[in-house]
């Protein structure tokens, strides 16, 4: 029994300090100040504000991106379609310098040569196609650097026409 009342002894006395410690520590605090729980308030809005301008600047990055995306896309393109026309340009330019070289070798033996007179107006014919989609192609490459510079700054016109009017 004595141990019994010796623990006993021991668990009183610390409750008595724990008493002593909370009655140094003065009143309890029940409620936070006004302030602080103004201030909390408007630190949780100000952090839903973030999030969700966080969100739409995430938003219209994604959307940039895709527009960025397919305006490269539609350049590449525009480009392999002028490296295209380019090469056959070449190849038709090649072909009536080969027909013309032909022909005034022919003119100089004094032979008339009717197949080489005909290629070589089919080589010119196809020198002019080749060097008018060349020209088209240029012009789509063009055009496909063009069209976002002109939609961004019918964007900003119209933002600014929005600004003006409110």
């Amino acid at each position: 029994m004595s141990e019994i009342e010796e623990l006993q002894g021991r668990i009183v006395a610390a409750m008595q300090r724990i008493r002593t410690g909370l009655d140094g520590l003065g009143p309890a605090v029940d409620a936070p100040e006004p302030g602080l729980a103004e201030a909390l308030e408007e630190e949780r809005l100000a952090n839903a504000q973030l999030a969700e301008r966080i969100l739409s600047l995430r938003a219209r990055h994604d959307t940039e991106l895709a527009t960025l995306k397919k305006e490269i896309e539609a350049q590449s393109d525009a480009m392999a379609r002028l490296d295209m026309d380019v090469q056959r340009l070449r190849q038709a330019n090649d072909q009536l310098r080969d027909s013309n070289a032909q022909l005034r070798a022919a003119n100089e033996e004094g032979v008339g040569a009717p197949d080489l007179i005909n290629k070589a107006m089919l080589a010119e014919l196809e020198a002019l196609r080749a060097a008018r989609a060349a020209e088209t192609a240029e012009a789509g490459a063009i055009l496909a650097r063009l069209q976002p510079l002109l939609a961004a700054a019918n964007s900003t016109l119209a933002n600014d026409t929005d600004e003006e009017d409110a």
